[in-house]
Parts: C-alpha cells; sequence; structure tokens
C-alpha cells in the first residue's frame, strides 16, 4: 500500500503532501491542478519507472522535472511492501536529469494497475515484473511493466525480445469463451463485467461473430436490446468498462499463473490507479463505477485471503462522490482536493485533505469545496440570480424592471423551478405582475403541485 507521498519543489506547487487511506482516495481539483501529475508519481513511487520510459511513444506519463532548477527537487513516499514498510526519498539529479534511487529493485508494494484517462493501461506484476540485480546492472530478463496503448488493449501487446506478452482483449475474450466449460475465466470476466453495470442495464457477452470478410478474427459480442454487437462497434463508455473489465481479470489471472510457475505465493496487495474514472461513462453508470470497481477486486481475489486492496482515482464527477456517501469510511479513505490560492505574492495550487461530508444531491456536491460552482444552473441563470439579488436589495424597486427580471427568468429555468416559484412569491406580494404568465399560470395547475 502506498502510505505516503511528500513531493518538493516538483509540480504545480512548492510542495505537497498526501498521507493515503489504506482503501479508497479521491483527487479533485479543477483542470491542469496536478490530478494526472499525482497519479503518475505514485505509479513511480511504486515502480520506479515512469510510464513513458517504459513506453516512449505515450504523450503522457512523462518524467516529473524540477519546477525551479536552481532549487532541490524531492519525491519522497513511504509504502508498505510484501516484507515491511519502506521509507525512501529520491533527488533529481541536474546533470544526469534524473531521479537518483536506491540501486537495486524497488521494494515489492505487490499487484499495481494504472487506469490513464485516454484509455491507455499499465501493469506491473511482482511474479513478472520484479526484476533481479546481477552485479552492477539490472537483469534484462523481465520487462519492467506492461505498458498499452488503447489499440494494444484490444489486439495484443508483444516485444521484439520477448514475442508476445499479451493475447489482447479480442483474442484471449474469444479464448474464453470458447475454454467456459473448461476454465473459470470467462465466467469470471462475465461477474466483472455484470458487477460494472449500472442496475438493470447488465452487460451480458454475446456469441463470437465474424464481423469482415477481411478480418478472419471470431469477434466478441455483447448482447444489447437490439441484438448482439461486436465489441469494435460498442460505444465509447462501453469499450472503457470492456477494457476495465478484461484488463482486470486478465492482470489477476496472469499474476496467478506467474507465481504458481515460480513456486510463490500469489501477492497479498492490489493497489489500483484510475484517471478520470468517470471517462466516457454516462451518469448512471458514473453513480455506480468506484463502489463496483471496489467490490469487483475484492471478488476476484475471493479465493486469496488476506489480500488488501488499495484504489487512488481522480475524478471531475459529482456523481462520484455521491456514490460514495454510503460508504466512505474516515478511518481508511481519504478525500484531497486541489485548488488555486491566490494571495500577494501570486496565484499558487494548495493541496488540501478535506473531511469527506454528505453534501445529498448532485447540485450539493456541485456547490461544494470540489468544485466550487455558486449553484448548478447554466451560467447565465446564476447571473441572472445575482442581478435579482441586487435588485431586491434596493431601496426602492421598479415595476418595469421586476417585470423585465421575471421575462428573463421564464426565459432560463424551467416552469417547476423553485427558484422561479419564490420568485413568483415576493413578485404577487408586491403586485409586480399584473396576472400570471401562461407557462407559470400552467404550473399551478398541475393536479398535485404545490407552491
Amino acid at each position: 500500500m502506498l502510505i505516503s507521498l511528500h513531493l518538493q519543489n516538483v509540480g504545480p506547487a512548492d510542495e505537497m503532501s498526501l498521507d493515503f487511506g489504506s482503501r479508497l482516495n479521491i483527487l479533485t481539483g479543477d483542470n491542469g491542478l496536478g490530478k494526472s501529475f499525482l497519479l503518475d508519481i505514485a505509479w513511480w513511487a511504486l515502480t520506479r519507472k515512469w510510464p513513458q520510459e517504459i513506453k516512449p511513444s505515450l504523450t503522457s506519463g512523462l518524467m516529473a522535472r524540477p519546477t525551479n532548477p536552481k532549487k532541490e527537487a524531492r519525491i519522497a513516499f513511504e509504502l508498505d511492501s510484501k516484507s515491511k514498510s519502506i521509507k525512501h526519498t529520491s533527488t533529481f539529479q541536474t546533470k544526469e536529469q534524473a531521479w537518483i534511487a536506491k540501486r537495486g529493485r524497488p521494494h515489492n508494494p505487490g499487484l499495481v494497475l494504472y487506469a490513464m484517462p485516454d484509455g491507455g493501461f499499465a501493469v506491473w506484476d511482482p511474479a513478472r515484473n520484479y526484476w533481479k540485480t546481477k552485479g552492477d546492472y539490472e537483469s534484462p530478463d523481465r520487462p519492467s511493466a506492461y505498458l498499452f496503448t488503447p489499440m494494444e488493449i484490444w489486439n495484443g501487446l508483444s516485444d521484439n525480445s520477448r514475442g508476445v506478452l499479451c493475447n489482447g482483449l479480442i483474442a484471449d475474450w474469444g479464448n474464453w469463451y470458447r475454454e467456459k466449460t473448461e476454465t473459470q475465466t470467462f465466467e469470471q470476466l462475465q461477474k466483472v463485467l455484470e458487477r460494472l453495470s449500472p442496475p438493470h442495464e447488465k452487460i451480458t457477452a454475446g456469441p463470437l461473430k465474424r464481423v469482415s470478410i477481411d478480418d478472419v478474427r471470431d469477434i466478441p459480442t455483447i448482447r444489447m436490446p437490439y441484438g448482439d454487437v461486436p465489441v469494435l462497434h460498442a460505444s465509447a463508455g462501453i469499450r472503457r468498462i470492456l477494457s476495465l473489465s478484461y484488463l482486470l481479470v486478465w492482470a489477476w489471472n496472469e499474476h496467478l499463473q506467474a507465481a504458481e510457475l515460480l513456486g510463490e505465493q500469489p501477492t497479498d496487495q492490489i493497489i489500483f490507479l484510475i484517471d478520470e474514472v468517470e471517462s466516457h461513462l454516462h451518469p448512471k453508470w458514473q453513480r455506480v463505477i468506484i463502489p463496483a470497481l471496489m467490490e469487483v477486486v475484492s471478488s476476484l481475489t475471493e479465493k486469496s485471503s488476506g489480500i488488501r486492496v488499495q484504489i487512488i482515482s481522480a475524478t471531475h464527477s459529482p456523481l462520484v462522490l455521491a456514490s460514495l456517501e454510503p460508504s466512505f469510511d474516515d478511518t481508511r479513505d481519504a478525500w484531497f482536493d486541489l485548488d488555486m490560492r491566490e494571495s500577494e505574492q501570486g496565484c499558487s495550487v494548495s493541496l488540501e485533505k478535506r473531511p469527506f461530508e454528505k453534501c445529498g444531491d448532485i447540485t450539493g456536491w456541485l456547490m461544494s469545496e470540489a468544485f466550487d460552482l455558486k449553484t448548478g444552473y447554466s451560467l447565465e441563470a446564476e447571473q441572472l440570480f445575482t442581478e435579482i439579488g441586487a435588485f431586491l436589495r434596493q431601496e426602492t424597486q421598479a415595476t418595469e424592471e421586476a417585470r423585465r427580471l421575471h421575462k428573463r427568468l421564464l426565459e432560463l429555468v424551467g416552469p417547476r423551478d423553485p427558484f422561479l416559484f419564490r420568485w413568483r412569491a415576493v413578485c404577487e406580494q408586491k403586485g409586480w405582475l399584473e396576472e400570471p404568465t401562461s407557462s407559470t399560470a400552467a404550473v399551478r395547475k398541475t393536479p398535485g403541485r404545490t407552491q
């Protein structure tokens, strides 16, 4: 488990410190304040490799560099490895343009998974990527980690010197489907798909299907109300769920097989880093994704007792935060919020570990410290509310101005909006409106509707 992370002269703030929860950690904040950056740092702390260092073609996951090259930059972290708790501090060496770390292989943090917002995925497996040290150099016998582009998730990952590292979703899904009476892997995949689906809209695997005369592969399908759809033709949101489901099943089963071949016990720790967990997902999916992922990882490992699971996720979704209200546990979970602060010295980014307080509906979360919006309305309606407030505070209010504001309000909010009812009550009390407008009158006549 990742216990803590401390940054000095790295990233958008002079210093950042995070004391992680042992189970669930949520990162919120505006774009550009460092959420993805912190996940990249967490991946490096756990694996000692930057994502782009493993796969140079990546446009994200670059090595972190000092904010001010003239000052010392440090990354300090503490993690609970397989054998003990480890503290380590790495400094950036300007001449070498590298972070200096202790020689030899890193400490074993367990199975580390990283879902990136562009659809890419990274896996660090202690049974397959935990390199040995031979003298003063690292053994080249094993890859440092498995880095997948979105295309490689579907079509497979290979290496010029090592051959095929992963068959990919299409081939593995097809093989698991054919072997479903002999192995439990396909059943595992189906259960994961169902758990990651919203209620009453479960993803169910269909039969294999050819989709082209030029592509001889049997393509997996999913059952939709209107027919079986090849996974290649699924929507972006469903493809995101399919990718997550496949890689969770693939990574865990490959780890079990590798551990058996090595004569070792499977890991007792899984760390899952997820950037923009709500990416491409409809609101009804966003509302279940984090609780479902927590349940999924636990279900995959149910035959291996004592496994600990830690999730660190960044999100922009108020629905994701609302979904955590029933299960958030202050003793095991943490919420970190990034904000822009203004001072006499200028603007700076601050990171704060906030207490998780229930906000109720989505509007409550939009107006919370996580998102800092004044209202949940459109920007035009929000500006009009400010204008109406200023109008009501005036010592004298002109009837014509009140009618103008009322007309504008009817254009911007729905006929059953609570603010409209409160405003209309003031207007009637003041005598500003001669008679109800047609839209407002219709609302008042709606059976069972009270003002």
